[in-house]
């Protein structure tokens, strides 16, 4: 069931009995926190709380760590506090990765752990995430990669094994929303929490609210474009409660 690339998950956590999980509740370290919990000797997972995560991210983590039984430890990060990050360069996710991770690797050293892994998979290209830089640099250990697993096998594999997690839509933290080079203030990551929370209990899935000045521009799948259209008038009601102009994106793809 893990056999992939040189070596498989059960072989990496035999030389890796401690395990801190660098944990976000979502598909990739969801998975690899069940395999640390079968494989390793010792796991503990860290999810950092700042205000770029939404308040069901933590939620999903909680509820996922409760059910494999893996002691969760969760660090409070004022994310904006720090002028490289809330600047929102292109480069943002490297500055951003950088000051979340030593946060996790310093509160795992006080626990005992000398490794930090986290959910990076064989799909992510390194090119395409700046902050996989950050990760680097830190020397933090990506076991599905190492082990060449992909999303979808991670998806699959998650849900042979029951986590509720395995469907979970990819999400991207709610400072994207925010085009690079405007300032993040925090009333600007509520309104867009607050936004995507309304779609979401619409019934819509795999979409985004992105912000560009007092303007929201939004994106939905493209099998959920009639939806929106009717029901139009309540998005443009709630929506219009934080911005200006309210505009969809035409360019609807099967996934956002």
């Amino acid at each position: 069931m893990f056999k992939r690339g040189n070596m498989n998950l059960e072989e990496y956590f035999r030389l890796h009995r401690k395990a801190a999980i660098a944990f976000s509740g979502g598909v990739d370290s969801s998975y690899l926190m069940y395999a640390a919990s079968r494989f390793a000797q010792e796991v503990k997972a860290y999810y950092v709380k700042t205000a770029f995560q939404p308040a069901f991210e933590l939620a999903d983590a909680k509820r996922l760590a409760a059910s494999l039984s893996v002691p969760l430890k969760i660090i409070t990060l004022d994310i904006l506090s720090f002028d490289e990050v809330a600047a929102n360069p292109a480069n943002r996710c490297y500055y951003c990765k950088h000051h979340l991770f030593e946060a996790i690797i310093q509160a795992a050293r006080e626990d005992g752990f000398d490794v930090v892994m986290d959910g990076t998979n064989a799909s992510d290209q390194a090119d395409d995430r700046p902050g996989m830089r950050a990760l680097q640099e830190l020397s933090v250990q990506s076991p599905l990669r190492i082990c060449g697993l992909t999303k979808q096998e991670i998806r699959d594999r998650s849900k042979e094994a029951g986590l509720f997690t395995w469907n979970k839509p990819a999400y991207a933290c709610l400072a994207t929303r925010i085009r690079t080079g405007e300032k993040i203030t925090a009333s600007m990551l509520e309104e867009t929490e607050k936004s995507e929370n309304f779609l979401y209990e619409m019934g819509f899935r795999d979409f985004r609210v992105r912000r560009c000045g007092d303007t929201a521009k939004i994106q939905v799948c493209a099998r959920q474009l009639p939806m929106f259209l009717e029901n139009r008038g309540a998005v443009r009601a709630e929506l219009g409660k934080y911005y200006k102009d309210i505009l969809l994106d035409l360019k609807a793809r099967d996934e956002i």
